[in-house]
């Protein structure tokens, strides 16, 4: 009996230390055949154009083909149970935004999905809110706004692309910083829709990305009062942002990243992490993405981890509070 016992104890020493060899030599391998890039939207949209912008650059720096999957569905949340459940072996990686990875897991009935389980390698842009006025407004900037909808006899509505998404969320998270009363949210299918009926006028108040609100902001048929960024974006250098008017920490962004399953050797998250920054040091590649009235991000997995987790803490006290469901 004790043979036997020490017979299978250095049996599972050994493979625990052939499978500990085994990691390195996978990451040193890595990648030997081509890399899918779970979309969980249809083509077209901001995250898929995210996703395209770098898969050249990817491609070239590893050496193998980037493959895009879109698995469009459920506000994102199909690609992202795809990517929780595969193989943690480099060749599985996500493309998301802000909606799925932390903004869904408070508004959307449980899933049993958590994003925070993902390991996060790198952000690619970062796409700005701008909040805007339709021209019958006679405002100019975010306190004239203020003043304006607090001297309103009646409720003032606003349109959303949808319940439970971004642009929702962060208006409630400015009318509660600015102490502004009830605002009534008019969901639609989608930000187009949305933003027909403002060119309309049929609400005074809109956000949504500066990618989304570009055209109209071009055309000079809304006007742009905010925009949630650090700096003033490139695009429209006559949006001021948060800060220089007086609200600070209002930075909020629609952001895309690659993020890997749980377990992926780090050595291949080091690499992928390389690559995606430098498919975003190409000239090209900034300037579409800054066409987009987006801002070029990059940077460290790290750096993007602690955003993610702030933002999920962030949105998720944003929702409670104001009692934010999909609908």
């Amino acid at each position: 009996m004790t043979s036997r016992t020490t017979l299978s104890r250095r049996l599972l020493l050994g493979a625990a230390a052939a499978s500990a060899l085994a990691r390195p030599a996978l990451a040193q391998a890595w990648p030997g055949r081509p890399i899918t890039l779970v979309v969980g939207y249809p083509p077209g949209g901001q995250t898929d154009f995210a996703a395209r912008i770098v898969q050249a650059g990817i491609s070239k720096a590893l050496g193998q083909p980037v493959v895009i999957e879109n698995r469009g569905g459920a506000g994102g949340n199909l690609g992202l149970e795809a990517v929780l459940r595969a193989r943690p072996d480099g060749y599985t990686f996500l493309a998301s935004n802000s909606s799925p990875m932390v903004i869904n897991p408070h508004t959307f009935p449980p899933t049993g999905l958590n994003p925070l389980d993902l390991i996060n390698v790198c952000m690619i842009l970062d796409a700005p809110l701008a909040y805007c006025v339709h021209p019958s407004v006679p405002v100019a900037n975010a306190t004239e706004l203020v003043a304006w909808i607090k001297a309103q006899p009646s409720m003032i509505d606003y349109g959303i692309p949808a319940s439970g998404s971004l642009p929702h969320l962060a208006m409630e998270l400015f009318r509660s910083r600015m102490g502004l009363p009830e605002l009534q949210p008019i969901p639609y299918r989608g930000s187009g829709p949305a933003l027909q009926d403002f060119l309309a006028g049929r609400f005074p108040v809109m956000t949504d990305s500066l990618s989304v609100m570009a055209p109209a902001l071009n055309g000079r048929q809304i006007r742009g009062v905010m925009a949630t960024s650090m700096q003033r974006v490139a695009a429209f250098p006559d949006i001021p942002t948060g800060g220089e008017q007086g609200i600070d920490d209002f930075v909020v962004g629609a952001w895309t990243g690659i993020s890997a399953p749980q377990g992926t050797p780090l050595e291949i998250v080091a690499r992928m992490n390389a690559a995606v920054n430098e498919a975003l040091a190409d000239p090209v590649v900034r300037e579409r993405i800054e066409a987009q009235g987006a801002v070029v991000s990059g940077g460290t997995a790290e750096a993007f981890d602690r955003r993610v987790r702030a933002d999920h803490a962030r949105w998720g006290e944003v929702a409670r509070k104001n009692n934010i469901t999909t609908g």
